[in-house]
């Protein structure tokens, strides 16, 4: 569904991802792990075309998709909740809802009501507004109003990021239900064990490349990689 070949990104002069390659087939949960600054966040703008690669290729679905710009990325099916969450602090929980909707083209897709579903909290908090809600509950909104979209393909950057521990394993219980209805995901973290949890495969990424690749259990069995790049 996804394939990232050798993309270089910029911030102005600075040279951040270097050949970074990777795939995510569909209905995969694939995981990209590093620590803070290793390049995570960079990949997934560069992914979602707010930081567009100077050099290599993306593409979705087997079309090349760099240069298209990120709203048109999300009506071709691309979900992005970024790491800051970015929801609408004067709108309240169903208005923010409101304007990310966009109906399925096919079969049955998700409402406000199959939102409401995943996420019982939201539903009681629906007319509150964002800027009074929790960090747990913006990181729910934030996934909901991404969900509202109908994507089938989700990049989540550091959703665990700031969660007290009840509320990571509430939101690890989410996200596989999001891969039980079919759903294609691609999450950036630090957080090693609960991504880990949650995945079929895994990248390393440091200094901006990519430096390990494999399946949960051969990323699990080696120490050596884990303890050079991850600190765990």
């Amino acid at each position: 569904m996804l394939e990232v070949e050798g993309i270089h990104t910029f911030y102005g002069l600075s040279h951040i991802l270097f050949g970074v390659s990777l795939k995510v087939d569909a209905g995969e949960v694939v995981c990209l792990l590093g620590r803070n600054g290793a390049g995570k966040t960079t990949t997934m703008k560069s992914i979602i075309g707010i930081t567009p690669p100077k050099q290599g290729s993306i593409k979705f679905k087997g079309e090349e998709i760099i240069g298209t710009a990120p709203y048109l990325l999300t009506r071709k099916g691309i979900g992005y909740i970024p790491d800051d969450r970015r929801i609408f602090a004067d709108l309240t929980v169903g208005e923010n809802l409101e304007i990310a909707e966009r109906k399925s083209k096919e079969g049955e897709g998700w409402t406000r009501e199959r939102v409401y579903e995943l996420f019982p909290p939201l539903r009681n908090i629906e007319s509150r507004k964002g800027g009074y809600l929790s960090g747990g509950e913006q990181k729910m909104l934030a996934i909901a109003r991404a969900l509202m979209g109908n994507p089938e393909l989700l990049l989540l950057d550091e959703p665990f990021e700031g969660l007290a521990p009840v509320l990571v394993r509430a939101l690890e219980d989410q996200i596989r239900k999001l891969r039980e209805a079919g759903l294609t995901v691609l999450i950036a973290e630090q957080n090693v064990r609960s991504t880990l949890r949650l995945s079929d495969r895994g990248y390393i990424i440091d200094n901006g490349q990519i430096r390990y690749h494999g399946s949960i259990e051969q990323l699990r069995e080696n120490e050596e990689v884990r303890k050079k790049y991850l600190l765990v």
